[in-house]
């Protein structure tokens, strides 16, 4: 998952000069620090309300003196100007925002909520700002005379729009009604993320009889007496609801009231009680569909898709049915393969969700004789980061060298400097890998500082990270990945690219600022590259003997690589049609938004095969509920899947470590950013427009396609 914090400029750092004298806050002064990397030890939770404060009257005044300006609008002196306007705030909400996600505590998260209702009422005056329109919607109406072209026409035209979709064409009174619903949205975001992270973090599921445990890797019992441990609970096993603890449960647990216990904990978390969202969701659904309507939208999922590749919600829709059909039609089939194997093994069962992971494993087991916990032992975690690392360099020249005594927000985090062939600095990456209370479930990449390079020849380069939550080591047990932990590790790692390799010269249009439909096509093309046979000979080695992973192995992989694809691809639409379900959504004034019942109604209308449920029912469905990041746009990991798929087949046609190849690629996607449309940077590198056929080959899905399957639906295309 790729995470974004919407600013009015993109993440970048100047040095604040001046102040250091004033003030002793880190933020204020000079970093000093290796490519202005934010001093972490110095930075302490009272440091960020007196800087951002500063840093919005420092903004407040940038934006007065661009709009209140005499000279006639031009490029330099308003957008441009705009784009540079801001920094200290950034820098700030950069850090402050990142760590309430991944290294929260109750005093921080505090001050992150207090910090988003300061910073975005700030950037809706600046939104609404009457005089600062005026000059963006000259240069917008004359932008043709001016002659403006390339990546300065597509910012000029996307402020326009960003304006007019934040309500500058809004009456004064209707403004303030934006302001209060946009305040109204960040309480109520704060609000689902706090209740989900608490929910999560309340849950263990205590274990005294080592008779429950059976079938379950040692690494993950291992983990699970760790945990114990830590909770006072020696000689006993807690499991919990973070994926390092839940899946390897619901995969290779015996007990199957063990399953029952932690599926059923997991899809009701945040459901009921102190840290109920039922009523936190009602409320988002109310505001986000009086919002749309005051905007002139029908409905939430028109307003989000308007800006973006799809442009409307019914071409995500047309798409996401496209694959739906064909995967619960593979559905039938897997829980048919399941229920004869558990009849075999006179289980006695009727397969439901909780046994899915469970018989699913043992299915593929039989077929392919592929057992994931011996995979495991070749995925040992600082061997997998040095096959993506090793992939970039065969892939785009570059290379990843540990930084020193960097500072760091948490121990687990590493630092890297990425350099190119001659030697030149591309960028600071830094990765954050490990599970714990202090950070939020799933995977993500965020930038601490973009790029830019300024008319006058002055350039910043990002500094990018990528979260993720997998096992940590406990004694005797290192860190091992799952194939989904590989390649969850190869996806963000991929976001890292698209953020560490820009050349996009503005900032807002820099790394992976695109439309957000088009933004995982790098973290997912970058994915294919997980299990390839000459990729896995240099990095997969076993952990307790060195010995590389062989190729009897590296053949049951591939033959097992669309095993289960009907149950993984149908929970993925199935959310993804649920959220745009929600974006549909205009409850009546006064009306009681009953979660459970929507949730069902959507299943029924779409014929959800009763063993699958959605990938992240709506209590915990932070893609959707906890900013408006992914809100109606979930299903941008599908659409680009149709991008990534039909793309790595021209790598799979040239050689997947063809240098031609990679230089488009990387030329006219990685370095292009949100410069130019997305479609056509897409043709630039295909050859030509995608279509959902790649996706079904891919997954293993074409045998079930529908005969007349259609491409993919963008306005000019087919």
């Amino acid at each position: 998952m790729f995470k974004r914090l919407t600013l009015m400029t993109a993440m970048t750092v100047a040095v604040i000069g001046g102040m250091a004298a004033e003030r002793n806050n880190p933020f204020l002064e000079p970093y000093n620090t290796p490519y202005n990397i934010p001093p972490f030890d110095r930075i302490t939770t009272a440091d960020y309300m007196p800087a951002l404060e500063e840093g919005l009257k420092i903004y407040r005044g940038e934006i007065d003196a661009i709009a209140n300006q005499k000279a006639t609008p031009t490029f330099d002196n308003t957008i441009l100007a705009m784009e540079k306007s801001g920094e200290l705030t950034t820098r700030v909400m950069g850090v402050l925002m990142s760590l309430s996600e991944a290294d929260s505590n109750p005093e921080l998260q505090k001050v992150a909520d207090e910090a988003m209702l300061l910073y975005g009422s700030t950037v809706d005056n600046v939104m609404m700002n009457d005089k600062l329109f005026e000059r963006v919607k000259y240069l917008y109406d004359n932008r043709a005379k001016l002659g403006l072209s390339g990546p300065r026409l597509r910012a000029v035209e996307k402020s326009y729009r960003d304006f007019t979709r934040n309500g500058a064409l809004l009456s004064a009174a209707d403004k303030e009604e934006l302001k209060k619903l946009n305040n109204r949205l960040t309480e109520l975001y704060s609000k689902f993320n706090s209740n989900l992270l608490k929910a999560t973090n309340s849950y263990q599921l205590v274990v005294d009889d080592p008779a429950m445990l059976s079938g379950l890797p040692e690494s993950t019992i291992a983990l699970a007496a760790d945990e114990a441990k830590q909770r006072g609970l020696d000689g006993k096993w807690v499991f919990t609801l973070h994926a390092p603890s839940r899946l390897p449960v619901l995969q290779f647990a015996d007990n199957r009231d063990l399953r029952r216990q932690l599926y059923e904990a997991y899809t009701t978390q945040a459901s009921s009680g102190e840290y109920n969202n039922y009523p936190v969701i009602g409320e988002i659904v109310k505001t986000r569909a009086a919002k749309a309507k005051l905007l002139g939208y029908p409905d939430y999922a028109a307003y989000m898709t308007a800006n973006v590749m799809a442009k409307t919600p019914e071409n995500a829709e047309n798409l996401l049915m496209q694959i739906w059909r064909p995967a619960i039609k593979r559905v039938d089939k897997e829980v048919a393969e399941m229920q004869t194997l558990a009849d075999d093994l006179g289980d006695k069962i009727t397969i439901e969700p909780w046994d899915y992971y469970y018989y699913a494993e043992k299915v593929r087991r039989k077929k392919y004789a592929l057992d994931e916990d011996e995979v495991k032992g070749y995925f040992e975690i600082d061997s997998v980061a040095k096959g993506i690392f090793a992939m970039a360099e065969r892939l785009y020249g570059i290379h990843f060298t540990p930084i020193p005594n960097a500072p760091k927000y948490h121990p687990d985090v590493k630092v890297y400097d990425v350099t190119d062939d001659k030697g030149e600095h591309v960028a600071v990456f830094m990765t954050d890998y490990f599970s714990r209370p202090s950070k939020r479930q799933g995977a993500w990449m965020e930038s601490l500082q973009g790029s830019f390079i300024d008319p006058d020849g002055k350039s910043q380069r990002p500094i990018v990270y990528n979260v993720a939550n997998f096992a940590k080591p406990t004694p005797g047990s290192p860190s091992l990945l799952s194939m989904d932990d590989v390649e969850t590790m190869f996806h963000e790692f991929g976001h890292g690219l698209h953020g560490m390799l820009t050349r996009a010269a503005l900032r807002s249009q820099s790394g992976t600022n695109v439309d957000r439909d088009y933004v995982e096509l790098p973290s997912q093309i970058h994915e294919h590259w997980a299990f390839e046979p000459s990729l896995l000979k240099e990095y997969a080695h076993h952990y307790k003997t060195g010995a590389v992973i062989p190729d009897s192995l590296i053949a049951k992989i591939e033959a097992s690589s669309a095993h289960n694809q009907g149950f993984t691809t149908t929970e993925l639409a199935g959310a993804a049609l649920l959220d745009l379900a929600w974006g549909h959504l205009n409850p009546a004034e006064g009306e009681t938004v009953d979660v459970e019942a929507f949730e069902a109604q959507v299943a029924n209308k779409l014929g959800m095969p009763r063993q699958v449920k959605y990938r992240y029912r709506s209590p915990y469905f932070k893609h959707v509920f906890g900013s408006d990041g992914y809100a109606s746009g979930y299903y941008t990991y599908l659409w680009a899947e149709v991008l990534d798929a039909d793309g790595f087949e021209l790598f799979r046609e040239k050689g997947v470590f063809d240098p031609a190849t990679a230089k488009l690629f990387r030329e006219n996607v990685l370095e292009m950013g949100g410069s130019e449309d997305p479609m056509v940077l897409y043709v630039k590198f295909r050859g030509h427009e995608p279509s959902v056929k790649a996706l079904l080959r891919n997954r293993g899905l074409d045998d079930e396609a529908e005969p007349e399957s259609h491409d993919l639906k963008t306005p000019g295309g087919k």
